[in-house]
């Protein structure tokens, strides 16, 4: 399942630099999450960063988005397929 911010969200900014996936980002009122992208943290964590920061407790499971456990490590396996390489990582010749 993915993570959602609900409307009590204060924009606070203490969620968005802790998601490994990038996948929190300011909607037009309050900060949304990514549902492509968010894996509650299944390959960085054991529980969900943005849950465990959040001070007003506004990030519960998204009904909509429901997911096993696998899909989340597939997504996770996938965003780490196209992320970029680190900076000075040096590329495989082909």
């Amino acid at each position: 399942m993915a993570l959602m911010i609900t409307d009590e969200c204060i924009n606070c900014d203490v969620c968005e630099p802790e998601c490994p996936n990038e996948a929190i980002y300011l909607g037009q009122e309050i900060y949304e999450i990514d549902p492509n992208k968010c894996t509650e943290c299944v390959g960085h964590f054991d529980e969900p960063q943005c849950v465990q920061v959040c001070p007003v407790a506004c990030i519960p499971v998204n009904p909509e988005r429901v997911e096993s456990q696998e899909t989340l490590w597939q997504k996770f396996r996938r965003l780490q397929e196209a992320a970029p390489s680190p900076a000075g990582a040096i590329e495989p010749r082909t």
